[in-house]
């Protein structure tokens, strides 16, 4: 049996729900992440919430997972919208709309018990 690559993962769907303050994505392969709207604001890719491009990277760092949960304008989520066939970049109620979430990062970024120990252990 061959195993998917993250790489080769694709959502099949995405709905946002603003009273719960989660995202939701279900995946090619059957698995459904759930995101807090706090952890994407935490996690965001964009240069300057990274602290410039060489401190970019294709995964998420560790550190957005132990972070606190907060409700604030820049966690609260305005619009998403698709970029290209590769991701979706989302507007905050602050106005910060410049992060681009991959497949593979949002992916990378699923903070369910079975992808982080995917992502510590590298199985």
């Amino acid at each position: 049996m061959m195993k998917t690559r993250m790489s080769d993962l694709l959502p099949t769907g995405i709905t946002a729900n603003k009273k719960t303050k989660e995202l939701t994505v279900t995946w090619s392969d059957g698995h459904e992440s759930t995101y807090p709207f706090s952890l994407l604001r935490h996690a965001c890719p964009c240069a300057e919430c990274r602290g410039g491009h060489d401190q970019m990277s294709d995964e998420p760092p560790r550190e957005v997972f132990y972070m606190p949960i907060e409700d604030s304008p820049g966690t609260q989520l305005v619009n998403i919208e698709r970029v290209g066939s590769y991701g979706i970049t989302i507007e905050w109620a602050d106005g910060h709309h410049y992060g681009i979430y991959n497949w593979h990062y949002l992916r990378a970024l699923c903070p369910c018990s079975i992808c982080r120990e995917m992502m510590i252990y590298g199985q």
